[in-house]
């Protein structure tokens, strides 16, 4: 005979372990069905609650019998404050503290430098994943490898690395390096410019840059200084490239060393042994030489500032935390650095003060400014039980609070470690970027040496000159620099940019997914609605008064954990309840027991027609009820319907805004709830909902976004609560608010630091525009390259006799990368459409 057998599980910690523990149940041939929960399980089979048990501790989890609750529920499951649930979720949905290390690169030019980095360090036993980012430098490396593995790997690949044990080790080092890194590429442009531009000025002016008798001496000398040039201001191109061929491997670099120093060989064989070569070919090109790498060193230092304006957003983050913290002992109080605070030490705040870490409030009350981190503007009253978080403004009052978390530890360490973690990814678009980056230089020098080669063939005299202009302007022109820098610069502001908003994205897969959407899906508890249902009205159909009825239910309702529980428990007030005895809960329908002697029955019309229990003559009521947006919760006493409690969960303040912001955007809109479809419509269509998929139990959420996705929509699902999780896992783009569970939150691809549906505009808006900046930076640089080296190789001579100078292909590969960059802080700029 089937029975259901409720179970208490551990252990699970996402939606996939949920996915795991109902596939291990189901595989059973005694079970017929298994609802499983991150936190519990109901089956329902011929098995038994041992048999149960070991097969999901064969699944890797622990559970146990579960038994109903005697006592009424202390608070709504759903979190009043959106930095709690996202605290206590964070740690999960972010690199393992012991998981993961950052590296500070140093040598990196180009993408193809991304990519034999990122080789090196993924080689490197123990290493699960490497992300290596060439706008920030760094490399975030996962796995048991040791730093010094990690450092010796990517030094034998031919550059430099360091290990950072910390954020703000990491950021005291990169503002060292990058202002160490402007002041060279700064001396180095003015050095090679100094000697460039006067040169070509007067070669133009004076001997047209071409050896004679009379000024060979001069122009021998002046190589030799520009030769000087070459090792001072551009010696790092020439030994990175002897590094990558030393590793068998090409960069813009080895590109760069090629074009000057072919350039620069063949002047001073031209100014060394004049009488080798044809009148006409004597032109030297020292000048070249130098302006190209006077040029590319002043677009490395104008690229390398733009950088630094690109991570704004998060350094803004990082200094939110105070230097010190005033802590509260038994001989009174003292300011301590804050790297000197323990979890468990008393804190004193007073008006004005940042909290330096999380903790909660033992006395005392203030307002709290807590804009920077969830981008709510309206400070939050808080007082004693009420949890603060690093990062903060007290803007008025004083409390004494507890340390509960510091350090790494703290929310705000936790949501700067997740905006790194997506900074450093790259979407399906950057992969292919990286994929053509691997190959470029290699196939640019064979373009390159084609190129050379027909113009000595079939060129004009004389076809050295010609041969020589056209190898050097193909080397110097081609810039994977910006097709490297395309991607990463634009998911490091665009970020960088959400997080000011309060929107913490997973990585930048999320972005380009989130981009396409075209239907976003919510649930309506919690979500579309404040989360805190309340009891409207109490109708009685038999000889039954309001207050039995609703004393009654609120016996039953202690044993439940469903939100609309807590809606009629509050009702019920002090009233004393009765003891209920064979507590139920019947999922998708309500709950059963007994108690005074009578058989109980609580929930929706299903559940009273499932046990045969006539609802005609109510049908009226029910109706009205449903269709004024309320939910209808039936009691029946020993098999007959006595009364009706109207539940109503109101919509969220900022809903109906945030709604219409979203269908202006163009998407469509779809509200998923366990509701009746009249009570559905009712909020929808106050809501501005354009479609309702009612009646829907809590597994069954995963399968509606299923077959809207069978439909060919891009869906993205809104949730918050633990029941969200499958359906947040199977959208295109789980979005989770933030006052949420910690699965959701873990779950979902973008997490909303506030409790507020404009986060969700938000959200898209900033993906859309994100992924709009990438394309444009990676089509700039295609088409930039896709031109410029035909130009380079003489495409436009037939046509206009003309070809490039190989000063003006330095200035365009400098300018390239520079247009990138600055495209890609645009973004920084970003503000939605309200």
């Amino acid at each position: 005979m089937s029975q259901t057998i409720d179970l208490t599980l551990d252990g699970l910690s996402c939606g996939h372990c949920v996915k795991r523990v109902k596939e291990s149940l189901e595989q059973r041939p005694d079970v017929e069905q298994a609802d499983v929960s991150i936190t519990e399980a109901h089956v329902t089979g011929t098995a038994s609650a041992e048999q149960l048990i070991e097969t999901i501790k064969q699944a890797g989890y622990d559970a146990s019998v579960s038994h109903p609750k005697a006592k009424p529920l202390a608070e709504s499951s759903i979190p009043s404050e959106a930095l709690t649930a996202v605290s206590e979720a964070l740690p999960a949905a972010t690199a393992d503290d012991d998981d993961s290390q950052q590296l500070l690169l140093s040598g990196m030019s180009c993408a193809s430098c991304v990519t034999r980095v990122q080789n090196a360090l993924q080689s490197v036993p123990g290493v699960t994943q490497a992300r290596v980012n060439l706008a920030e430098r760094t490399a975030l490396v996962m796995g048991s490898a040791s730093p010094q593995d990690l450092v010796q790997a990517v030094e034998k690949a031919g550059y430099g690395a360091e290990a950072i044990e910390d954020d703000a080790k990491r950021r005291e080092r990169q503002q060292e390096t990058a202002v160490a890194t402007m002041k060279r590429f700064r001396w180095q442009a003015i050095v090679a410019l100094a000697v460039g531009i006067p040169v070509m000025v007067w070669g133009m002016i004076g001997d047209n840059m071409m050896v004679t008798a009379d000024n060979r001496s001069l122009w021998l000398v002046i190589g030799l200084i520009t030769l000087a040039v070459m090792v001072f201001a551009g010696g790092h191109f020439y030994r990175s490239a002897w590094k990558s061929l030393l590793n068998g491997a090409a960069t813009m670099d080895t590109l760069v060393a090629l074009g000057t120093g072919v350039a620069w060989l063949y002047s001073m064989s031209v100014n060394l042994w004049p009488q080798w070569f044809p009148m006409e070919a004597r032109h030297l090109y020292y000048e070249a030489s130098a302006m190209i790498i006077g040029l590319i060193n002043l677009g490395h230092m104008l690229e390398a500032r733009a950088r630094q304006r690109s991570s704004k957003a998060l350094e803004k983050l990082l200094d939110l935390t105070p230097p010190t913290a005033r802590v509260v002992t038994a001989e009174g109080e003292k300011s301590v650095p804050l790297a000197e605070v323990q979890p468990g030490m008393l804190l004193r705040l007073t008006t004005g003060d940042r909290v330096p870490v999380d903790g909660e409030i033992t006395q005392g009350e203030a307002w709290l400014d807590e804009a920077m981190l969830t981008g709510e503007p309206i400070p939050q009253q808080k007082g004693e039980g009420e949890s603060v978080h690093a990062g903060t403004v007290v803007q008025d009052g004083s409390v004494l609070f507890r340390a509960s978390a510091v350090g790494s530890h703290t929310t705000l360490s936790r949501i700067i470690r997740m905006v790194r973690q997506a900074q450093s990814s790259k979407p399906e678009i950057g992969q292919l970027a990286d994929k053509i980056s691997a190959v470029f230089v290699p196939v640019v020098v064979v373009i390159a040496l084609v190129s050379a080669a027909i113009w000595y063939f079939f060129g004009p005299a004389p076809q050295i000159v010609y041969t020589l202009v056209i190898a050097t302007t193909v080397l110097i022109i081609a810039c994977p620099c910006a097709l490297g820098l395309a991607t990463p610069m634009s998911i490091i502001s665009g970020v960088g940019r959400a997080a000011e908003f309060g929107v913490l994205v997973q990585d930048a897969d999320a972005l380009q997914r989130a981009s396409t959407l075209d239907t976003v899906v919510f649930d309506k508890t919690g979500t579309l609605t404040e989360g805190k249902p309340q009891v409207v009205a109490v109708k009685t159909f038999a000889d039954v008064d309001e207050a039995q009825a609703l004393r009654l239910a609120a016996a039953l309702e202690q044993g439940s954990s469903h939100p609309l529980a807590r809606a009629i428990l509050d009702k019920a007030g002090d009233m004393q309840l009765p003891q209920v005895n064979g507590f139920r809960t019947l999922r998708g329908l309500g709950v059963s027991g007994e108690a005074e002697g009578h058989a109980l029955l609580l929930g929706n019309q299903a559940l009273l027609n499932e046990q045969q229990v006539g609802t005609k003559a109510i049908e009226a009521e029910i109706t009205a009820q449903a269709s004024q947006g309320a939910t209808p919760v039936l009691l029946a006493i020993d098999g007959k319907a006595v009364a009706l409690l109207a539940v109503r969960d109101p919509l969220r303040s900022d809903s109906v805004a945030a709604l219409q912001r979203l269908h202006k955007a163009g998407y469509r809109l779809v509200m998923l709830t366990g509701d009746n479809p009249t009570t559905a419509n009712a909020i929808a269509k106050e809501a501005g909902i354009d479609e309702v998929i009612a009646g829907v139990l809590p597994d069954g959420k995963a399968e509606a976004i299923k077959r809207l996705q069978s439909e060919g929509r891009q869906v993205a699902m809104v949730g918050d609560g633990i029941n969200d999780a499958p359906a947040l896992a199977q959208a295109d783009v789980g979005i989770a608010m933030g006052g949420g569970s910690d699965v959701a939150i873990e779950t979902a691809a973008i997490t909303l630091m506030r409790h507020s549906l404009m986060g969700v505009a938000d959200a898209l808006a900033i993906s859309r525009a994100t992924l709009r900046n990438m394309k444009q930076n990676l089509l700039g640089a295609f088409i930039y390259n896709s031109i410029g080296i035909p130009v380079a190789a003489g495409i436009l001579w037939p046509f206009t006799g003309t070809l490039l100078n190989p000063v003006v292909a330095g200035a365009a590969m400098a300018l390239s990368s520079i247009t990138v960059v600055s495209n890609a802080n645009r973004l920084l700029r970003f503000k939605p459409k309200e």
